[in-house]
């Protein structure tokens, strides 16, 4: 079974190199300019953001904090609860046949 607060941490810190990462990729002229409007237009769509403000920043850092910590806890909580049997065991040796007699047939 997942840890909530382990697994809901490992999100927000992936969610948040994501997100510097794509900001510091905004400022960098590797697209096409189509490309870099649609790439800012999605950026500013975080409620707060704002291109090169130290508190858009922070907003926006804390939108993807949001964001990831309730995927993270919803992707643990479909997890486990998908680990519970009927007979409201949640072993993972009992799916397998040679440890569950159940199953054997």
């Amino acid at each position: 079974m997942l840890s909530y607060k382990r697994y809901a941490w490992l999100c927000v810190l992936g969610a948040e190199v994501a997100y510097v990462v794509c900001l510091l990729g905004a400022y960098l002229p590797l697209r096409t300019e189509r490309a870099e409007l649609l790439h800012r237009t999605l950026l500013e769509t975080l409620p707060g953001f704002a291109w090169g403000s130290p508190l858009g920043f922070l907003a926006g850092a804390f939108d993807i904090f949001v964001v990831a910590w309730v995927f993270g806890a919803y992707f643990v909580w479909m997890h486990n609860t998908s680990l519970i049997y009927s007979d409201g065991t949640s072993d993972h040796r009992e799916s397998l046949p040679e440890t569950n007699p159940r199953l054997a047939h």
